[in-house]
């Protein structure tokens, strides 16, 4: 068994707040790797959340492609290595308001309710939002359209 192996089984044993306490305390010296590890790791979780995003909404691979201006192998590339930086917050604006629609709605009601036309957008839906760029605005959409504090006033 390799160190790393070693390492990877007795990191996994333990809870992840314990792993996190001992990996800072190994690497307190070295603040700069923990920022690069941690960039990393933030990185392949925006992958997850994207992953999650395109399930949610039916989109394939190809359809997000298009919304993000890259090629199916790029975005397939994001997936599993995980997503640019200087894309991190439209896919967390995504997340976002991917949280919203599966918190109050039925999950299979999703797809259609995101490819519906809305008045108070223009009769825009959030996909075509998310497919003119818009990932700020998609999320403010959500945000509006869940927003009951107006509703009883």
């Amino acid at each position: 068994m390799s160190a790393a192996t070693k390492l990877f089984d007795d990191v996994t044993k333990l809870e992840p707040r314990e792993a996190a306490e001992r990996l800072v305390a190994s690497q307190r010296r070295r603040g700069d790797w923990l920022d690069e590890f941690t960039e990393h790791l933030d990185r392949r979780r925006g992958g997850q959340s994207l992953a999650r995003t395109l399930a949610v909404w039916d989109l394939n691979q190809s359809q997000a492609a298009k919304l993000f201006g890259v090629s199916r192998q790029a975005l397939s590339k994001w997936l599993v290595q995980g997503v640019p930086g200087e894309r991190a917050e439209a896919v967390a604006d995504l997340a976002a308001a991917t949280d919203l629609l599966v918190h109050h709605l039925k999950r299979d009601r999703i797809p259609a309710v995101v490819r519906r036309a809305i008045p108070v957008l223009g009769d825009q839906s959030l996909l075509d939002l998310l497919f003119a760029g818009a990932t700020a605005s998609v999320l403010q959409a959500c945000r509006d359209m869940f927003s009951f504090e107006r509703a009883h006033s």
